[in-house]
């Protein structure tokens, strides 16, 4: 008889291991560890699990651009624009814990922030909002500074767009093309030209742009409820990253990843 293993649910998924990672700081030893603890670790964890798919799906549609895949790109797209919804959604999860429930344990996060999520500074970068500085929270040879050096030094999801519509017609200037990829994604006169043609003569390609815009309100929509829930929970306190906290926070907002295609606009 073969005593070969059939593949289980469970063992596909490692939930022995997965539903071990939430381990509450909260409790005395022996005693009981604060209610919402629970809920804090769960909600950080699937938000960091959310970020490893955000940039498998980034990745994937920057192959897509280079390949010239248009319906693929838009249906990957409509998938990264929900996992955005549902990243939003979770908030109101969050929020239904009560500063009071916050406070009962947050002394135990010693300097654990989310500002050192380096996975969501992952995500800054493909999307353009790269500085030197984020480099500081992390040591030098560890894995998250290996993996965000590496984002650092790629091409942008943006630069992969502008090849995209360089290669279907619309002319990108080459010091845009050509630029350093590890400077923030900036405005372009001649790029804001090329898009402007874009959208009066090119109904094929204007869902693209969209779904950039779509993506670019999903995230903006996101740091300002999060900024919303943090002062909600701990009001003016600094943060546990050594931060000034919401207003920290707040300097993020209003900073679109796509700033040509807002611009154009006006315009249009």
């Amino acid at each position: 008889m073969s005593h070969e293993k059939f593949l289980t649910y469970s063992g596909y998924l490692h939930l022995d291991e997965l539903l071990s990672l939430q381990v509450e700081r909260s409790a005395p030893e022996g005693g009981t560890p604060e209610h919402d603890e629970m809920l804090f670790i769960i909600i950080h964890q699937v938000y960091e699990l959310w970020f490893k798919q955000l940039l498998h799906e980034i990745d994937f549609t920057r192959e897509l651009l280079s390949g010239d895949e248009l319906p693929r790109i838009l249906h990957t797209f409509k998938r990264i624009l929900t996992i955005l919804k549902v990243q939003v959604a979770q908030l109101d999860i969050l929020e239904t814990m009560t500063p009071l429930d916050f406070l009962a344990f947050r002394q135990r996060l010693e300097e654990a922030s989310g500002l050192q999520s380096y996975q969501f500074r992952e995500l800054e970068f493909v999307l353009g909002h790269k500085r030197e500085s984020v480099f500081d929270r992390y040591p030098e040879g560890s894995r998250a500074r290996a993996r965000i050096e590496r984002r650092y030094r790629e091409p942008t999801l943006w630069d992969a767009v502008l090849g995209f519509l360089h290669r279907c017609g619309y002319p990108m200037p080459e010091y845009v093309l050509e630029r350093d990829v590890t400077q923030p994604v900036a405005p372009s006169p001649e790029v804001q030209a090329s898009l402007i043609r874009l959208y009066r003569g090119e109904p094929e390609l204007v869902p693209l742009c969209e779904r950039l815009v779509d993506f670019d309100e999903g995230l903006q929509e996101w740091r300002y409820r999060h900024v919303k829930m943090v002062e909600r929970t701990i009001g003016a306190k600094p943060g546990t990253g050594g931060t000034t906290g919401a207003p920290y926070l707040m300097r993020s907002l209003n900073q679109p990843i796509f700033p040509d295609l807002w611009a154009i606009r006006t315009a249009l």
